[in-house]
């Protein structure tokens, strides 16, 4: 098996039809490809693709082959991008992701344990979501990050750090801002606006929370990110449901009120990737309930208590 069956495969999946992907991704003939994919098919054994009139469609076994083909194209890139940063002999560096907004509250903190660590290494940072730092993490671009826990992630550990409580943002001019707090039957009278478009794991504790409650929130808006959601929400009149920190990026034209009853809660984890054997990144993790209880001494934002590790992802 070669790498391009792999990235022919992953180009074919993504895109769900052979002319499209030979067109658009590969630059290649359509029975070429198609050769190709009937070539890796026969040397896994099994069907990956189902042949339809409009595409194609993963089989069982393809979306399983997939995620390990996705998996093993980033460390090939992880491989070659590390055997060209040690060519260099620059100075070391750690490179830390955070969802938008996250840095405020966690950053300072980690940033003592690795002077405590490492005074001399160069510390790089990067903003992005939730997946897109799983992915960063798995292609070896990340030694840690401050995510949610994707589910599509193969080879990535995580220690939970938080459970986060939702809370409600809105106009500062707004009805509801008069409250404490807020029900859910007063948010399905309101324009809802989503703050989770580029975070599965977010929707799915929002819907979990709809869905308990007997409510309906279908957003009229969708925010790119948390801070484009409450712009959305001053701009439309609206309402959305974010992660407590999300106080830390709050506008005077908006304000945030705590939900009634038990609050939905997501995770907060710290990720890391099982092939990252930086001595500096596994310190850096035993140290991790250190800067829990560093953040929850010092912080404004107030965290429910974490109980154990997420652990490992399952690789599904």
């Amino acid at each position: 098996m070669e790498l391009r069956h792999l990235r022919y495969f992953v180009a074919v999946a993504e895109e769900g039809s052979l002319s499209n992907a030979a067109q658009r991704r590969l630059n290649t003939a359509q029975p070429s490809l198609s050769r190709q994919i009937r070539d890796l098919e026969a040397e896994v054994g099994v069907q990956l693709l189902e042949r339809e009139a409009r595409g194609v469609s993963l089989t069982a076994a393809g979306k399983v082959f997939l995620d390990h083909a996705r998996l093993a194209l980033l460390q090939v890139e992880a491989a070659a991008d590390g055997a060209r940063r040690a060519a260099q002999a620059v100075r070391p560096t750690l490179a830390i992701g955070f969802m938008v907004g996250l840095e405020v509250t966690w950053l300072p903190h980690l940033l003592r344990l690795i002077r405590e660590e490492a005074p001399q290494i160069e510390v790089r940072l990067s903003s992005q979501s939730s997946p897109q730092l799983a992915l960063s993490l798995m292609a070896g671009k990340l030694d840690l990050a401050f995510l949610r826990p994707e589910a599509q992630s193969l080879g990535l550990s995580y220690k939970l750090l938080a459970r986060e409580p939702l809370i409600a943002v809105l106009p500062a001019g707004h009805r509801l801002a008069a409250r404490k707090k807020v029900s859910a039957q007063d948010l399905a009278q309101e324009i809802y606006v989503s703050s989770s478009r580029t975070s599965p794991v977010l929707q799915a504790v929002i819907e979990e929370y709809a869905a308990s409650a007997g409510i309906k929130l279908k957003p009229q808006y969708e925010g790119e990110n948390i801070s484009s959601a409450m712009s959305l929400v001053a701009s439309a009149g609206g309402v959305t449901l974010v992660p407590i920190y999300a106080q830390n990026m709050l506008t005077p034209n908006v304000v945030a009120r705590a939900l009634e009853g038990v609050p939905p809660k997501v995770d907060l984890v710290l990720g890391s990737a099982d092939a990252n054997s930086s001595p500096l990144t596994e310190r850096l993790l035993a140290r991790a309930n250190e800067l829990i209880v560093s953040v929850q001494n010092q912080s404004i934002i107030q965290y429910a208590e974490t109980g154990n590790d997420a652990g490992p992802s399952s690789g599904t």
